[in-house]
């Protein structure tokens, strides 16, 4: 489709690209935004593009990012489709491939965990997974958090033991684990159970988790009798118990008009510059978690709200049979369409107009309006916290956007620069990056820091996107280096800089009780070091700031680490070429993953033959010396 687009492409190059609107086509399409340089500033899909284009004529639309995007926008390139879903389609690819600042891009404070099963196994058991793939496998969710999620599991598998880990690690064991023991683990691996009463044991497990509550009571039902009729009576008492505390979980959480539906259900609040939206997730007629977003109110009511729908389910979220919305969104068929066919079958996007879907409706509205109260609460706190790390350094302005770098290597080499990013005071993690060392040979963090933020800031300087603010992982002299990268690049008045040394002793042999001078931060053109209060927000969050950019390029060397080790012990084995490194790390992992594997399991995946696996075992045992 593309190359065959690209012939129909038109393009207008004038100073002013919105002027000309008989040089767009009125069929549907996409349309690039592009600046003075040829990068892409916001993609979007239109039915009619001229009409589209002619929306932005005239300066009409007074929100402030649309007049500050209008005023960089140098050409406009369209591509014609034959269809809005391919329309659609085309404009997701061109979003990933270009990463347009316009944009929206979701965030989200919250990381969320599905359940997977594959029903294909002989056993299925659960996985907490953190990624929807379409696998043939089911997912239920999603959670809030990994406690969350494993708090479901304790409750599944005392209803329901099904098996706790793979297969042929239980199955090393000499005998059940402790699960068994317990009454929570049927324990397949050790032929406790056979494969057609696991299969009535996972088919509860599905039920309970689809909220086919009355599927699962009705099994426990059977297990119950079944028990009272040989005379078990304390396993009986057990079982009704729980078939009550079901019952009562599902008369608690049943929703009125969604009875045994999956849906998703979304409300937004739009207020000032932002929108914030909330998914209500109900599933088997249940309400079992709520999301929410915030975005900048950047694109018109419906035209965001089908951005988001398209964002937000091609990120691998579980797509439900129906999904309840307030008002229409732009291109409503054609996104159907393609959550269906992503799905595998039919999905609804339906605007309820009466009766109780639309009382969903509304209270996915109210959420969204409390989340926006909510964190409005918070973004006053985070104001007042900025204010005073702006007034301890005496910035020209709120640190909006806060940036902290550091310089990590491993014994002088393979040398790597982290950078962290907050904006508003939160961490944005899509944001973080981490860069390989060119130019500098061994350990020189100075010179190292300079080049990172050599191109960090000359890469901001041009597409427009500079930090207020720069935390450096050092004293005054890597605030040294970071000065002559901001003098050579005519910075110093645009981003401020400060640095934070750890606390040390103060030595005193005489004293009583050891005393620390607390975390230092030093500032250009101040000779002595500045100390924050013990224990105020400001503190917290530069420390908290620090603490991420460390994080992040720890995580980086125990990537090379891991890979390193494992790459030096099969380098030593003759017979193991660069092709078996890849399959055997592709199939255990890790060295800690081939010190865990015995031998038969080293010879059945028929990576390497039955010599060279007696000398990696070997190779392996004298490392474990």
């Amino acid at each position: 489709m593309l190359d065959s687009d690209r012939d129909r492409t038109k393009t207008s190059g004038a100073a002013a690209p919105l002027a000309d609107l008989g040089a767009f086509p009125a069929s549907c399409g996409v349309y690039l935004m592009k600046d003075g340089q040829g990068a892409v500033l916001y993609v979007g899909k239109a039915k009619n593009l001229r009409a589209r284009l002619r929306s932005y004529q005239g300066g009409a639309d007074s929100r402030f990012q649309v007049r500050f995007l209008l005023d960089k926008v140098r050409r406009i390139d369209t591509i014609v489709t034959d269809t809005e879903k391919e329309a659609l389609l085309l404009e997701n690819t061109l979003i990933k491939s270009h990463r347009p600042r316009f944009n929206i891009r979701l965030r989200d404070d919250k990381t969320y965990v599905s359940l997977r099963l594959d029903p294909r196994e002989e056993f299925p058991f659960f996985q907490i997974v953190r990624r929807v793939k379409k696998d043939g496998a089911r997912y239920f969710g999603p959670f809030h958090s990994s406690s969350e999620v494993r708090q479901t599991l304790k409750r599944i598998y005392r209803l329901f033991p099904l098996r706790h880990y793979p297969m042929k690690r239980c199955g090393r064991r000499s005998r059940p684990c402790l699960y068994y023991q317990l009454g929570q683990c049927s324990a397949p691996c050790h032929g406790k159970i056979g494969a057609e009463d696991y299969r009535r044991l996972v088919d509860g497990a599905i039920a309970f988790l689809s909220g086919k509550i009355h599927e699962a009571t009705a099994l426990l039902a059977d297990q119950m009798k079944k028990a009272a009729a040989e005379m078990r009576f304390e396993e009986a008492a057990a079982l009704r118990d729980q078939i009550q505390a079901l019952r009562s979980m599902t008369e608690r959480q049943k929703v009125a008009g969604a009875p045994g539906r999956d849906l998703d259900v979304i409300g937004l609040h739009l207020e000032g510059g932002e929108v914030t939206i909330a998914v209500l997730f109900i599933r088997g007629g249940q309400l079992v978690s709520r999301r929410d977003f915030t975005l900048e109110w950047r694109l018109d009511r419906e035209e965001l709200l089908g951005a988001f729908l398209q964002q937000y389910y091609d990120g691998g979220a579980l797509i439900p049979d129906q999904v309840l919305l307030s008002f229409v969104p732009e291109g409503n068929e054609a996104l159907a369409d393609w959550l269906s066919e992503r799905k595998g079958r039919r999905v609804a996007v339906r605007t309820p107009k009466r009766g109780e879907l639309l009382e969903l409706v509304r209270l996915a509205e109210r959420n969204a309006a409390e989340a926006f109260r909510k964190r409005g609460s918070r973004r006053e706190a985070r104001e007042q916290v900025l204010a005073e790390i702006r007034d301890f350094f005496g910035l020209r302005r709120l640190p909006l956007r806060m940036e902290c770098f550091d310089i990590s290597n491993l014994q002088g080499e393979g040398a790597v620069g982290s950078m962290a990013v907050f904006v508003c005071g939160e961490a944005d993690k899509g944001e973080y990056r981490q860069f390989r060392i060119r130019t500098v040979t061994g350990a020189d963090d100075y010179a190292s820091l300079a080049e990172v933020l050599k191109r960090r800031l000359t890469r901001g300087k041009r597409e427009e996107s500079l930090p207020d603010f720069i935390l450096i992982d050092g004293g005054k002299g890597q605030l040294s280096a970071v000065g002559k990268v901001l003098e050579e690049l005519e910075l110093e008045e645009r981003v401020e800089v400060a640095g934070i040394a750890k606390d040390r002793v103060l030595s005193d042999p005489l004293a009583a009780t050891v005393e620390r001078t607390g975390e230092r931060f030093f500032r250009p053109g101040r000779p002595q070091a500045m100390v924050l209060p013990e224990g105020s927000a400001a503190l917290f969050l530069l420390e908290k700031l620090r603490n991420e950019a460390h994080r992040f390029a720890v995580l980086r060397h125990r990537r090379i680490r891991g890979r390193s080790a494992l790459h030096s012990v099969l380098e030593e084995v003759p017979g193991i070429g660069p092709q078996r490194r890849r399959a055997l790390l592709r199939r255990f992992g890790s060295v800690a993953g081939m010190l865990g594997a015995s031998r038969e399991e080293l010879l059945s995946s028929r990576i390497l033959p039955a010599s060279v696996v007696e000398a990696l075992i070997h190779a392996l045992q004298e490392r474990r010396k």
